[in-house]
């Protein structure tokens, strides 16, 4: 079976078929929307695809974060066919569907909030979710600005655009929606040169309240929004001691703390959500934001927050045709259910134990590897010209993902220089399949450093 199998190349990339149809996507598709893999999926198992010429490869990409229990579940296949012979859709702000009320009741279930009473709204992407988190809590609060980081990655549409840090992804598309301020993320392998980590975490904070004194005063807040782990920006943690001093100066002010969840969340980090992990540690977010891996491949997005916030929403802000599709509540009721009964929380840190350790020997061996980091299967690894000036080496990673793509290995960059490969592996990946990755990781490394 294609899910059991390893990464095979039979035909130089991309093969005959493969180029026939990616001439076609040149001529039929904007070229803005890139693509750096010569690859064209026929099928799908497991965390392998098969392409349109035989060519077999190892994905860990995920669909960039959507697929921790692999493609095709033959039980997700079934819960979709098993709608799909009711009903497509149903608007809820017209009909009301009961899968929508089930996928709501076990958010609210399993979502760690500050607040125990809770709500949960569906959208359709992760950049939907965000905007609507963003509504309620100025709905909410009564307050117009929000705060987001440096490096921070929200989405592609107006709104989420302005939060987002690089603006590569918005070349010039303002003017930009108002009320959008940035402060500086504890970047922790880059902090200030010579400070302790103690010392880093209170420069990180005098610059979050620089933000107050110089571009929104705290009560003109409505909410700070936070990737537990960044993104786009290179897989960044954001390290526990700086959260809690975010939640004391939100409950301080009245400020909403907003998690973004939309990569992290659904087993990735070793629990359902970092969150968890947040709520542990006495720093829960008030509202938290979902999508990717939610419905296994289905677009599907959650906002859940307080019971309290969301009935202090005002009438008509919130709703949308296609939110809480019906296809894909069945399909995201039954990733929850497998993510629970094949505990694929604790298969993630096993994952990430294997893969953190032979990271961390290449980082003893090789002068390029300048950081390993993350949380649980949501790890980075940061390559540089040297590890003593910490330089950025994209070349090199445009090299990796390069060469690992042509020996059936898919890998991703991130980070603000493109430095960083980025680890999404499927959590349903076999052990043999994570060590034949490791192996072309390393080689790859090897061969164009």
């Amino acid at each position: 079976m294609l899910k059991d199998s390893l990464p095979e190349i039979i035909t130089p990339l991309p093969g005959p078929k493969a180029s026939a149809i990616l001439k076609r996507r040149e001529e039929a598709m904007p070229g803005a929307i890139k693509s750096v893999y010569p690859c064209v999926i026929r099928r799908g198992e497991g965390a392998m695809i098969e392409d349109v010429d035989g060519n077999r490869f190892l994905d860990w990409v995920g669909g960039v974060g959507v697929l921790n229990i692999g493609y095709s579940h033959p039980e997700l296949i079934e819960a979709v066919k098993e709608q799909s012979e009711k009903y497509f859709h149903a608007m809820m702000n017209i009909v009301t569907h009961e899968g929508y009320i089930k996928l709501a009741e076990k958010m609210n279930q399993i979502v760690p909030l500050k607040s125990e009473e809770k709500k949960t709204m569906f959208a359709n992407s992760g950049a939907e979710a965000i905007e609507n988190a963003v509504k309620a809590a100025r709905s909410f609060t009564g307050r117009p600005n929000i705060i987001v980081f440096s490096g921070a990655f929200h989405g592609r549409t107006l709104l989420t655009a302005a939060m987002t840090a690089k603006k590569s992804y918005a070349s010039g598309l303002g003017p930009f929606p108002d009320g959008i301020y940035r402060a500086e993320f504890p970047y922790l392998y880059r902090k200030p040169e010579g400070y302790s980590e103690d010392e880093a975490m209170d420069y990180y904070m005098e610059r979050l309240n620089k933000v107050f004194e110089e571009a929104s005063p705290a009560e003109y807040v409505a909410a700070v929004v936070v990737e537990p782990v960044q993104g786009e920006g290179g897989f960044i943690p954001a390290p526990m001691e700086w959260v809690k001093a975010i939640r004391k100066v939100c409950d301080l002010h009245g400020i909403l703390l907003v998690a973004d969840e939309v990569q992290t969340g659904f087993a990735r980090s070793g629990r359902m959500f970092v969150s968890d992990y947040w709520k542990e540690a006495g720093c829960a977010p008030d509202i938290l934001v979902s999508a990717k891996s939610i419905a296994g491949g289905i677009p599907l997005s959650a906002v859940t927050a307080s019971k309290e916030i969301f009935d202090g929403v005002k009438s008509g802000i919130l709703g949308g045709t296609f939110g809480g599709n019906a296809l894909a509540c069945a399909s995201a009721l039954k990733v929850i259910e497998i993510i629970e009964r094949e505990d694929l929380c604790s298969r993630s840190l096993e994952i990430a134990e294997r893969c953190r350790r032979e990271f961390l020997l290449w980082k003893e061996e090789l002068k390029e590897v300048g950081d390993v980091r993350g949380i649980g299967c949501m790890m980075g690894i940061e390559f540089v010209e040297d590890q003593e000036s910490k330089k950025p080496n994209g070349p090199l990673v445009s090299d990796i993902v390069t060469y690992c793509a042509q020996h059936g290995l898919l890998v991703e960059s991130a980070g603000a220089s493109s430095n960083v490969i980025r680890f999404l592996c499927p959590l349903v990946v076999s052990d043999a399949q994570i060590e034949r990755g490791l192996e072309i990781l390393r080689s790859a490394i090897e061969t164009c450093r």
